[in-house]
């Protein structure tokens, strides 16, 4: 299945952004004060998994990939809040990757179109 072209974008930035941060996240853990970078790699860990998983989601243009790129902008937000306030470069490198991210997502979520009708559980 080729992926549809609104989502190329949104998805290449999740990918790039989930790389920063793990990098982030192991390039903390070899800080010589591990225990101030512990809210930033709390962060990284969560943004890189949340980051894969929207692009999972979209690559397969599932229903729920514009809702769970909301959530991943706010991640994204939050964890480029944290790595911004430290000066090591691989979070200033991390925090501009998830402000990348974070714009992506959100611009792929104001695309829809339509608002979809709600699911009806059986």
């Amino acid at each position: 299945m080729i992926v549809q072209s609104r989502f190329a974008e949104c998805i290449e930035a999740c990918l790039e952004c989930a790389t920063a941060c793990d990098a982030c996240a192991a390039a903390c853990l070899a800080e010589p004060s591990v225990q101030a970078m512990v809210e930033c790699i709390r962060l990284d860990l969560d943004c890189a998994a949340l980051c894969r998983l929207a692009a999972t989601m979209m690559a397969r243009g599932g229903p729920l990939a514009e809702d769970l790129c909301r959530l991943c902008a706010e991640t994204c937000d939050r964890c480029g809040a944290e790595c911004a306030r430290h000066k090591a470069e691989h979070c200033q490198a991390c925090a501009e990757a998830c402000r990348r991210c974070a714009a992506a997502c959100r611009d792929l979520a104001r695309q829809r179109s339509a608002p979809r009708e709600p699911v009806a559980h059986a």
